[in-house]
This record gives structure tokens, C-alpha cells and sequence, in this order.
């Protein structure tokens, strides 16, 4: 998903950025930024809601409210992007809930190919610009090559926010914008450190392939 993965001397893989036993925030390797206890807590409180469904519902519900609140700002970095390929940069892992918070940072016309989420729920909220989603529904595999029915592209603004909950999982995410950039914050059920990844081979077929997923520098 992240074509800038090739490159190790400029990203970090996500595996090193977890909580070991004896970091805290003020130790840990995620930026600080005005308003991150307030952010933890809302996702906190809504991973005590019970299943899937319940939690993402209510994550949304705290996402959309945090991109409301003035007194949450995310670090200036996000605010960056990076000219070959959509920015990752990690903020927050829960040691107690195992969840992990993203900020993606998307250029004008920026985007990422077809991919799952390795198995897990994630829920997504636009905090800056337009990101036009395109969901897809997977309707046959045979060993790496599946097949898809692609739905309608939606739009979702500044404020909105939407869930994936497997087996219903697979998308496409783009800036809508050729000049602006959009900023995206993506709550996961746990650090994603891989993604099936599907490259287009005709018609609506497409083959499978596994790609580690890295974080650019804060």
C-alpha cells in the first residue's frame, strides 16, 4: 500500500514502533501533539463496547468528535506529505487494548492500490480535505488470484468517518483533490504490519500479494 516501502533507509518498519514494558509517552517513539490524551481516551472508552461492531460504531462516533474538537491538533508532521507515495506516520499503541492510531497524509491525486486489512477491523476518519473510498466485494479466489465486484465510489469530507469489518474489508482509498492535501486518521484493531495487496490482471481479476507495510519519518 505504501510505495515508498522499498525504501529502508527512508521509512520504519511498524513492528519497531510498539510499546515495549517501560515506555510511556513520554518515552514512547510516537510524536506528542496538543491534545493526545483527550484523542487515547475516546478510543479507550470506545474499545470497552463489546464486539466488533459495537466498538466500531462507537469509534466513529469519538473520531468524528475528535476532528470536532479544537482542543485536539495532531502533530505538524502529518501536515507534510511526501512526494512519491501517501505518508504513514503511527501516533498511538495501546499496550492495554492492542489497538494502533495512524495518521495518513495524502498528497493531490495520491492513492492506494486494492488491499485488505490482514484479518482486522479498522475504523477511518477524514480529519483534513477529501478522500474518495471505493469499496470492493471479493467473489471468488483461486489460489492468489481473486476476483472482485467493484462498487460505487463514495466521497467522504472533512469530519466524516467510516468502518471495515472483515470478512468485508477490501477498498481503495485516493485524495480527491489535485491540488489539496487530506489528512486521514485510521484507528486499527492492532498494528498492521502487513496487507494483501491486488494488482489488476484484466477484466475483474486480480492477483494476491503479500507487502509489509512501513511508517515515514515524523
Amino acid at each position: 500500500m505504501n510505495a515508498g516501502a522499498t525504501r529502508a533507509n527512508a521509512n520504519i518498519p511498524l513492528t519497531m514502533l510498539r510499546y515495549s514494558q517501560d515506555m510511556d509517552l513520554q518515552t514512547s517513539p510516537f510524536p506528542p501533539f496538543r491534545g493526545r490524551d483527550r484523542l487515547i481516551a475516546a478510543v479507550d472508552a470506545a474499545m470497552t463496547s463489546g464486539d466488533a461492531g459495537r466498538i466500531t460504531a462507537d469509534l466513529q462516533l469519538a473520531l468524528q468528535d475528535a476532528i470536532a474538537d479544537s482542543r485536539i491538533e495532531l502533530p505538524e508532521c502529518v501536515h507534510r506529505p511526501v512526494g512519491d507515495h501517501y505518508a504513514r506516520r503511527p501516533l498511538y499503541h495501546s499496550r492495554e487494548h492492542g489497538y494502533s492510531v495512524i495518521a495518513m497524509s495524502w498528497g493531490p491525486g495520491q492513492g492506494t492500490p486494492l488491499h485488505d486489512h490482514d484479518a482486522m477491523w479498522c475504523v477511518e476518519g477524514v480529519w483534513l480535505g477529501e478522500l474518495e473510498i471505493t469499496r470492493y466485494e471479493l467473489l471468488e479466489r483461486n489460489g492468489e488470484r481473486c476476483r472482485f465486484r467493484r462498487h460505487a465510489a463514495l466521497r467522504g469530507g472533512c469530519g466524516s468517518a467510516g468502518s471495515l469489518i472483515p470478512p468485508h474489508e477490501y477498498h481503495t482509498l485516493r485524495n480527491a483533490s489535485d491540488a489539496a492535501l487530506a489528512i486521514s486518521v485510521h484507528v486499527y484493531e492492532a498494528p498492521m504490519e502487513r496487507a494483501a495487496v491486488f494488482d489488476p490482471l484484466g477484466g475483474d481479476w486480480y492477483q494476491r500479494r503479500i507487502q509489509a507495510l512501513q511508517a515515514d519519518p515524523a
